[in-house]
């Protein structure tokens, strides 16, 4: 089975002329992206795509990347810690051991993403915070989502966005399986979202019949003439049309069959979506997906091993599945969580808000391995892990070596940024 080849600017080159006698009929979004490709672009590496999967609820570090050689550890949570090689526990599953000598492993349900770190497609990055955390979901995320420790103004990808496109609208350069997350939100730059891919369409048709030729009339091929460009008709005229061209594109890709088997799961469903969007040749740059209920302030240990099960095998299946696409080197998955939980279990054998977590970053292309220094379990900050690595410094790393942009300009301000990728 053939699979389609994503655009590049050589290729565009090679049929520039076809496409440019087209240019009457092609939305105007397009011939935006055409231009920018024919001119050089605006600095996107057109080729690579990041993937973003957000962990909702505050997912617990300590039992996803477990310190299985900690004796504090076990003494911090009697009932719900993970064993490990050498420890007193196996009633809760044995870790999977990423590093024997550090006594660092995986939470036992993560099968999936073990596959990957021993395959070389998977970092770890350990013990990512923030300087003076906020313990509130709806701040700490926004803070994630602005890389602004106020957590105020718009998304960093949104920035990304608006820096690399100088200010113009990219129509299908973010796309949002679900709610559209502020961290997508720039001053110009929108993403599409949706909840699924059948309901992104016009709607009017089953409302009234009546509502059906104006639509069409709205986007037939020259639809545009005679409007004054620059114009509010202009603007509302010419995003009907881009968004049923998107909407058309987008349904189309996703009614394709994967080229692998994906779990029965919200984010397995999420990722499949975005694997047809990919394998189809979209020009998004930047796909957002989540999964929620990682907020386990009471029975933790049932609740959070169904999530790292979940977690685990959607992203290798997704992983797989771009391997069989062969676009498993032009994409890179970051996945992270607003918080972690505190280091001692609570009454109700769960845990409560905390700071530094694990981050995860997946692909052909990463610097695979465990990186950066697990948090101390002893030198604690009132009970919480002190980051080891600031979240600002992985936006950083990704901005700068796969994205290729101006990271202190994006994040306003500069910080170092993490080797997150190979050379």
């Amino acid at each position: 089975m053939t699979t389609p080849t994503p655009y590049s600017r050589r290729i565009f080159l090679q049929h520039g002329v076809t496409l440019a006698s087209m240019a009457a009929t092609i939305p105007q979004f397009i011939q935006q992206s055409a231009l920018g490709m024919l001119l050089g672009g605006s600095g996107v590496p057109e080729e690579r795509v990041l993937v973003i999967i957000q962990l909702g609820g505050g997912n617990d570090g300590l039992n996803t990347v477990v310190p299985f050689g900690s004796r504090e550890y076990y003494a911090a949570r009697p009932s719900i810690a993970i064993g490990g090689p050498g420890t007193p526990r196996d009633q809760t599953g044995q870790a999977l051991v990423l590093d024997q000598a550090k006594g660092i492993g995986l939470h036992p349900n993560l099968t999936g993403i073990k596959e990957l770190f021993d395959g070389g497609r998977a970092a770890v990055i350990q013990g990512v915070g923030y300087p003076n955390p906020n313990r509130s979901h709806f701040t700490s995320m926004d803070i994630w989502h602005t890389a602004r420790t106020d957590g105020k103004g718009t998304g960093w990808v949104g920035r990304y966005f608006d820096c690399t496109c100088n200010g113009t609208p990219s129509t299908e350069g973010a796309v949002a399986i679900g709610q559209a997350p502020l961290a997508m939100m720039g001053e110009t730059q929108k993403p599409i979202a949706f909840e699924s891919a059948e309901m992104f369409r016009w709607l009017g048709d089953d409302l009234h019949k009546a509502l059906h030729d104006p639509y069409q009339a709205i986007n037939r091929a020259g639809s545009l003439d005679g409007i004054e460009p620059n114009t509010q008709m202009n603007f509302l005229m010419r995003t009907s049309l881009d968004a049923q061209v998107s909407s058309d594109r987008i349904r189309n890709a996703v009614n394709k069959q994967p080229l692998v088997a994906y779990p029965q799961s919200s984010l397995a469903n999420q990722l499949r979506t975005i694997g047809a969007m990919i394998r189809d040749g979209m020009k998004t740059r930047v796909y957002y997906a989540s999964i929620s209920g990682f907020d386990t302030h009471g029975g933790q240990l049932g609740t959070h091993g169904n999530l790292m099960r979940q977690f685990g095998d959607a992203v290798l299946a997704f992983q797989n599945d771009l391997k069989a696409q062969g676009n498993d080197e032009r994409v890179a998955t970051l996945c992270f969580s607003e918080f972690g939980r505190r280091v001692a279990q609570n009454g109700s054998a769960g845990t409560d808000h905390g700071t530094a977590g694990p981050v995860f970053l997946l692909g052909a292309k990463v610097r695979a391995g465990l990186l950066g220094e697990h948090p101390s379990m002893t030198d604690l900050d009132q009970g919480d892990l002190r980051h080891t690595v600031d979240f600002r410094s992985v936006y950083a790393g990704i901005l700068e070596d796969w994205l290729v942009a101006p990271s202190a300009k994006v994040l306003d301000g500069a910080f170092q940024k993490a080797a997150l990728f190979r050379a």
